[in-house]
């Protein structure tokens, strides 16, 4: 990672009023993102994975104030993004911008691509149109489409297509930060290959600092030289993506990495999965002590009482989790040595 730090993410809070418990009852939080803190090197990429509804896109809107932050630090190079005023605001879209997931409606059918492109520039820079076109080509043949294409709509566009015309947009005041919100899942697999090592391009020409949201571990793997891992709105455990996957730490991050499938049928056959009991409960109520316990085969009498502490990792990185506090002592073992000894893998 870079010694220079392009964002710096401490105790972020972000909460819903979702309405009463009844007639002028009291109202209730949902707490999506709980005490989260991150950091991300300028030109470097931070993976953020988690299951549908651990709150990593949230995480990722609110550190963009896309949506309102409840409580914490964020800091965009110096800048307080968090506690920006509305002007401030608009003076840092131009330094950190966004990929959403889905490329067919993040795109406006009613502009053309050189007008979706252009906007940006209209808004933050001061060029002079023909300047503004010139570079809107550059930029069109840098994600691998023909300038020729600004006078199109997004609809004569395929889906990979669409999502390097929102790369290109996002890029076009070249951002010192772009969240990626599952750039790559509403893609077919070969599309999926290509966006991604148009992203790398992109980012060892920029500079840029990517946080890639995903669900999707095996993206994240070839993606991203580091990891976070959330669960029910807290990064459970964080870490070089090699050590993360092939030594997680935290029993979720295992169960997570279990469930990625193989292309060998053969070695496919030989993997144990995981099996976790129970749904993802509400962020409206999450259980007390460690957010994982009701679904933890390893959960200990503490696991309710108190919070796990944050306990540095062997090959580096982080993981809340009481077996590395308390016992059962791993006893120099691995997380993958332990749950072996267990029994609690399931044939896949």
């Amino acid at each position: 990672m870079s010694n220079k730090p392009c964002l710096r993410v401490e105790n972020l809070h972000v909460s819903y009023d979702v309405g009463s418990t009844g007639f002028l009852g009291k109202r209730r939080k949902l707490h999506a993102v709980n005490d989260v803190s991150l950091e991300i090197g300028a030109g470097e990429t931070l993976g953020l994975v988690g299951e549908s509804g651990s709150g990593k896109s949230t995480a990722g809107l609110a550190i963009l104030r896309l949506i309102d932050v409840a409580s914490g630090t964020v800091r965009l190079g110096e800048t307080d993004v968090a506690g920006a005023t509305r002007s401030e605001l608009r003076a840092l879209r131009r330094r950190m911008q966004m990929v959403f997931q889905d490329p067919y409606s993040s795109l406006n059918p009613s502009m053309t691509i050189a007008q979706l492109l252009e906007e940006p520039l209209i808004i933050h820079a001061d060029i002079p149109k023909d300047e503004r076109k010139a570079m809107i080509g550059r930029m069109l043949e840098s994600v691998g489409l023909h300038a020729g294409y600004a006078a199109r709509y997004p609809h004569e566009f395929s889906g990979g297509q669409r999502q390097r015309i929102a790369i290109a947009r996002a890029m076009m005041l070249h951002p010192e930060l772009v969240v990626l919100d599952e750039p790559v899942s509403a893609l077919d697999v070969s599309t999926q290959s290509q966006i991604m090592n148009l992203l790398k391009k992109i980012q060892g020409d920029s500079g840029t600092a990517f946080l890639l949201v995903a669900h999707d571990l095996s993206v994240v793997r070839l993606m991203s030289p580091r990891v976070a891992v959330m669960y029910l709105g807290e990064i459970v455990e964080t870490g070089p993506s090699g050590r993360v996957y092939d030594q997680p730490a935290h029993p979720y991050t295992a169960a997570l990495i279990s469930a990625v499938p193989f292309p060998d049928p053969e070695r496919q056959r030989r993997v144990n999965r995981i099996i976790l009991g129970g749904d993802l409960p509400s962020p409206m109520s999450p259980p007390s002590g460690c957010r994982f316990r009701t679904r933890c085969p390893f959960v200990m009498d503490i696991c309710s009482k108190e919070a796990p502490p944050k306990v540095a990792v062997e090959g580096g990185g982080l993981a809340s989790c009481h077996l590395h506090a308390h016992g059962p002592k791993l006893g120099g073992r691995s997380l993958n040595d332990f749950i072996r000894d267990k029994q609690i893998v399931s044939a896949a």
